[in-house]
């Protein structure tokens, strides 16, 4: 009765998005059976310009059956405590797999987090997961929310339970592992196959350094603004380069959140924050760890500024100081060029119980 519930539920979207509902309703996933994808739909293929990825997929090769289970198992609530929080909860694919309009994370019982929602793309190029790189390897990183009593609240033990007793898991697994065993690492395994293939690299951007396409003078300018003044920490294509920075915002004294320190112990780490990727940072707001800046205009004004810089900021965002309004406005157009309208509406990623 419960789980007949928790299906009824996981059918409802949060989803604001008219556009993205209507696009989302053109394509069924019928009677929660495995849509029929075939191998060339989960190809990893590596887009030009990108480097060798980090997470090394021949220990987890995508298949369309893995694939399939781990996309079912990132929209379902059951795996949180209370039957009603998924992944998608806070992950939701209009945003890039981010939470707009909300700072901070939503969990169980409708319970705040302490960090802002991080867009879920280009997973396989990074070398650690979490604003402060508390998990070294995509397989792992789902334990985090799992077990958090403010996330979703569940033990692994209690997940792989409730996925043995459903009637739907044990076949799943079957067709993605070989045998309807039920354990985490299988569990995991899924789950990064899925997260795996969030590949982002069809933007505007993109198209103008293939000569696809060709920017306005505001974009090139952004651009060129971009590159003498942000790409220290933001490297192309990625647009980051997988460090921690402290870009001089001043603490949260009720989030009391010392970012990457509280990993490393080290006094000097405190308020580093692992840089995140810029692309599709148009629909990804609000910005930085904590969702302190509501939209990209207050993140200029902050670089732009300096006066409010705490002392042990990191020099290289020295860069930025002094931007005019111009240069901001400029910014902001050449930003607006990463958002990946592919990725966003590529109906792999869509919730499979969206009708």
């Amino acid at each position: 009765m419960k789980r007949a519930k928790q299906n009824e539920d996981s059918k409802k979207s949060d989803c604001p998005c008219i556009a993205c509902v209507v696009y989302c309703s053109l394509w069924v996933h019928p009677g929660e059976s495995v849509f029929q994808y075939i191998k060339k739909d989960v190809e990893l293929k590596i887009p030009i310009g990108f480097p060798q990825p980090l997470y090394d997929l021949k220990k987890n090769k995508i298949t369309p059956a893995g694939f399939i289970l781990g996309r079912k198992l990132f929209y379902d609530p059951i795996l949180s405590k209370d039957y009603f929080t998924s992944c998608a909860s806070c992950h939701q694919r209009f945003a890039a797999f981010a939470h707009i309009d909300h700072a901070l994370s939503h969990g169980m019982l409708g319970q705040f987090g302490k960090r802002n929602v991080p867009a879920l793309q280009n997973l396989i190029w990074k070398d650690a997961y979490m604003a402060d790189g508390g998990i070294n390897h995509l397989d792992l990183q789902p334990l985090a929310p799992l077990t958090s009593p403010i996330e979703m609240g569940e033990s692994v033990a209690g997940v792989l339970e409730k996925l043995r007793n459903d009637s739907l898991y044990p076949g799943m697994f079957n067709k993605a592992f070989g045998s309807d065993e039920i354990n985490s690492e299988r569990l995991l395994k899924s789950l990064s196959q899925f997260l795996a293939l969030m590949i982002s690299s069809n933007s505007p951007y993109d198209k103008y350094l293939e000569g696809k396409m060709e920017f306005s003078s505001q974009e090139l300018n952004g651009l060129k603004l971009f590159r003498s003044k942000c790409e220290t920490c933001h490297k192309e294509p990625l647009f980051t380069d997988n460090s921690y920075r402290n870009i001089g915002l001043k603490p949260d004294t009720s989030l009391k959140d010392s970012g990457r320190a509280a990993i490393t112990g080290v006094n000097e780490d405190k308020m580093k924050f692992k840089v995140p990727s810029l692309r599709n940072v148009e629909v990804s707001y609000p910005y930085m760890h904590d969702g302190r800046f509501r939209n990209l205009k207050e993140v200029m004004n902050h670089y732009a500024d300096g006066k409010f810089f705490t002392p042990d900021f990191d020099k290289s965002i020295e860069k930025a100081v002094g931007l005019s309004e111009d240069d901001k406005s400029d910014l902001i157009a050449f930003l607006k060029t990463l958002t990946d309208k592919t990725f966003l509406m590529d109906r792999r990623f869509a919730d499979p119980a969206m009708k």
